[in-house]
């Protein structure tokens, strides 16, 4: 995982008051919980007394408390109660429940995975969809690594094969390009596939400067955009669970239809179709070796995978920072 970046790990509607939620996010296991604020807290979910589950346990008075002995954690993670040495009594510092600096935004919860900083940056997320249109959630664990799951949607030249019964229809098999930009913290990709014809493809500096949008957009560290439309999107954060499981949260917008139950009922019809668009590639990518990518491994690449090229080297750099 890239460290010191900020990553979506639970929707906000997991999260209820009174209820722990356990959860493995960043190969470590966590637990969610509210204040009585309705602030999100996200702390280790190993009680540093003895081990314990803490999400198993309770929310009392504005603390979560161990299920095993009733140690009671606040919202800094500082253990304010011990039940065996009373209630005047002053619990050891050494008892301290880690706590991630989270922030809640556009119905998901990040984290802040990495060393405490004096400034910030801003979460990951494409502003202009947090208001003017309706969407629909969807989320699926799949049995690979992040980075695995992050370049299958980086790849433009896939779509005719796994895809070839729905949006890999028309058997464009020749990918010209792709043309990509960095832009700011955002990968940018025109993609321009057509029928092989005869004629070689074409490289990214023999197509014309872009007249439209991206097809792609790709901030770091994992957030993905399929920009279909100026009133249609399809946005993925990749969530690594661990080394070989990740955590895809899908979400379908559409603007195009106002009437908000109308609206929403779209939503969730396209993204019904998209599901099966997604599953087609899971069967390829989870048997894909190894099960995590780099920068250097024993892959042939193309010129048609130059987004995937720039994806491994610039999360190197940023790996090794």
């Amino acid at each position: 995982m890239i460290p010191n970046q900020w990553y979506v790990i639970l929707e906000s509607r997991q999260v209820k008051k009174r209820k722990p939620v356990g959860f493995t996010r960043m190969g470590e296991k966590m637990v969610a919980w509210r204040n009585i604020n309705g602030k999100v807290i996200i702390q280790s979910d190993v009680c540093p007394h003895r081990g314990a589950a803490l999400h198993q346990g309770k929310i009392q008075n504005n603390h979560v408390m161990c299920p095993f002995h009733g140690f009671e954690f606040d919202s800094s993670g500082v253990c304010q109660y011990i039940p065996a040495n009373g209630k005047n009594a002053t619990p050891p510092k050494i008892l301290h429940a880690k706590t991630y600096r989270s922030v809640e935004r556009h119905g998901y919860i990040f984290i802040w995975w990495g060393q405490e900083q004096d400034t910030y940056p801003d979460v990951p997320i494409f502003e202009k969809l947090e208001s003017g249109f309706h969407y629909a959630d969807y989320k699926e664990c799949w049995n690979i690594h992040y980075s695995r799951a992050i370049e299958n949607q980086l790849d433009v030249f896939h779509l005719p094969f796994p895809h070839r019964t729905t949006i890999g229809r028309g058997n464009r098999t020749i990918a010209d390009g792709p043309i990509v930009k960095i832009e700011e913290d955002e990968m940018k990709i025109w993609v321009h596939n057509r029928i092989d014809d005869g004629v070689s493809a074409k490289r990214a500096s023999e197509l014309p400067e872009p007249s439209r949008p991206p097809f792609l957009h790709f901030r770091f560290p994992h957030l993905w955009q399929n920009h279909i439309s100026d009133d249609m999107r399809i946005t993925v954060y990749f969530t690594p669970i661990d080394d070989e499981n990740t955590m895809m949260y899908t979400r379908y917008y559409q603007s195009f239809v106002k009437i908000p139950i109308l609206g929403q009922f779209i939503s969730w019809m396209t993204s019904v179709f998209s599901i099966i668009i997604l599953h087609q590639d899971k069967r390829v990518v989870e048997k894909q070796i190894p099960i995590m990518s780099d920068l250097k491994m024993s892959e042939k690449l193309i010129p048609a995978d130059q987004p995937i090229i720039l994806y491994r080297r610039i999360r190197k750099e940023l790996q090794e920072k």
